[in-house]
């Protein structure tokens, strides 16, 4: 199996077999984190397409010393900033948001499970893109801290700082929700 830097260098080259296996190898991590940033698939789906245009397109500046998924995370994010901030989208209603459980707990149960679901994701969509981001891309993507601050281009304690301050945001964000009632003592 060739390595991620030969298969860029010969697809920089117009080795069109290259880049196919560039877009299989990433598509799904792609995919991933666009829907997790802008929670609708047909939207995903647009944006994943635009950054692998973006991506064929900037093949030449990639540059071998970072990791290749790292490279085309951080464009991914970008290009999904970019997009919100000529849309200036905020949130997303709770209504557009649907999950599926597949556990096997009684029908109450499982409906408060996607009453947490749904206020946590509202939680997240109303971060501020500051914290929500290194939130998604650490606790959603699964990501270590050093490939978030790679990825957004900022040191390492910022990017701690921002989970943190993320996190707590979250927090007393379903703290109100329980105090208004809401979410069946989701904490």
């Amino acid at each position: 199996m060739k390595k991620d830097y030969e298969l860029v260098k010969q697809a920089a080259s117009g080795d069109q077999s290259a880049f196919a296996e560039l877009l299989n190898r990433y598509k799904n991590l792609v995919y991933s984190v666009v829907l997790r940033m802008v929670n609708d698939t047909e939207e995903a789906n647009d944006l994943a397409q635009e950054i692998f245009i973006k991506l064929y397109r900037n093949l030449d500046k990639y540059q071998p010393e970072y990791k290749f998924s790292t490279w085309l995370i951080r464009i991914s994010t970008n290009h999904v900033i970019d997009y919100r901030r000529k849309r200036k989208q905020e949130t997303i209603s709770i209504e557009e948001i649907s999950y599926e459980l597949t556990n096997n707990s009684t029908p109450e149960k499982e409906y408060i499970q996607k009453e947490k679901k749904k206020y946590l994701e509202y939680a997240i969509q109303a971060l501020p893109d500051l914290y929500k981001i290194p939130i998604v891309l650490y606790h959603q993507q699964g990501l270590h801290y050093q490939e978030i601050a790679d990825i957004i281009g900022e040191p390492l304690s910022k990017v701690k700082n921002r989970i943190f301050r993320g996190r707590k945001m979250l927090k007393e964000s379903l703290e109100k929700e329980i105090e208004k009632g809401g979410a069946h003592e989701m904490l």
